[in-house]
């Protein structure tokens, strides 16, 4: 699974569906490499898993306390019914050479989606900048997961050009819109609120309405970590230009560097506490980092659901 980790190659892969199963095989295999010994009684219901089976008894409880995939030979399926929102703001274009934001994003969510597939859970999918652009229904079935392939395609395709964000407006509409209990997984760069503290407010409010409407939130807060948390840039002036409003400034790094990081580092904090207080997962992802993290992320946030 090394080559995965490659950006080169994984760019390469036109086919979604190609780069999902790769991904999910990959990572499941990962985790089945080494067995678990000392089983115990409490193990008695279960098997150990069989590569190539389906996924839809893998006991996910059991795995996040092991590490190890075992199957449930006896409990009762139960199926979960997720949505997964991508950002398609023009933060999300960042890094203009290489991965970017919104393309990791995309392939992340197209592994995800894989994955609900092999479980037989429903998903369903939505696009948003500073409103819902576009929403499907949750369903199982391959035709739905090649039907929002497509539509995730289009976004990759299509990025689009001085769009904002409003997550908060975003999050409201999707608590009055979808009416089932779900998990609400959401890939953004989180950026918008990061200076405004009535943004801010609003956000924390849309995340109080999703949790009243009794749904299960994960964020992944997509980052270039190396260029956007760490402000690497070479010591010398740089022209930066805001990929959502267009502004420009020219600023010398490592003037501003410590600062502008004491201000996101307090922005990250507040987020992570309201989060929290909330009983929301907030998982950073790294664009560099690869899918396996957020697959992992989703799996513990599932076990802890019961």
């Amino acid at each position: 699974m090394a080559a995965l980790n490659n950006d080169q190659q994984i760019r390469h892969l036109a086919n979604l569906e190609l780069l999902a199963r790769q991904v999910v095989e990959g990572f499941i295999t990962g985790l089945h490499q080494s067995p678990f010994h000392g089983f115990s009684v409490e193990f008695a219901e279960h098997r150990l898993y069989n590569n190539g089976e389906s996924v839809k008894n893998i006991d996910w409880k059991l795995f996040a306390r092991t590490d190890k995939l075992f199957v449930k030979q006896f409990e009762e399926e139960t199926n979960l019914r997720s949505y997964l929102l991508l950002d398609t703001s023009s933060s999300m274009n960042f890094p203009d050479k290489g991965l970017n934001k919104l393309q990791f994003s995309v392939y992340a969510i197209a592994s995800l989606m894989y994955l609900f597939k092999k479980q037989r859970d429903a998903f369903g999918l939505g696009l948003f900048s500073d409103k819902v652009d576009w929403l499907s229904m949750a369903r199982s079935t391959t035709t739905h997961l090649f039907y929002l392939f497509a539509e995730l395609e289009k976004a990759y395709n299509h990025p689009k050009e001085n769009t904002l964000t409003n997550v908060g407006d975003v999050l409201h509409h999707i608590a009055e819109d979808v009416h089932q209990r779900s998990m609400i997984i959401i890939f953004s760069d989180m950026l918008e609120n990061s200076l405004n503290p009535d943004k801010m407010q609003a956000l924390f409010a849309a995340i109080q309405h999703l949790k009243y409407k009794k749904h299960e939130v994960i964020i992944f807060n997509v980052s270039d970590k190396k260029k956007e948390l760490d402000f690497d840039f070479d010591n010398r002036p740089h022209h930066f230009i805001d990929m959502e409003s267009g502004e420009e400034m020219k600023v010398h790094p490592g003037r501003i560097r410590e600062t502008y990081k004491a201000a996101l580092n307090e922005y990250r904090h507040q987020l992570e506490l309201k989060c929290a207080q909330y009983h929301i997962d907030l998982i950073d992802a790294n664009i560099h980092d690869g899918y396996n993290q957020i697959l992992k992320a989703y799996l513990v946030k599932r076990a802890a659901m019961g």
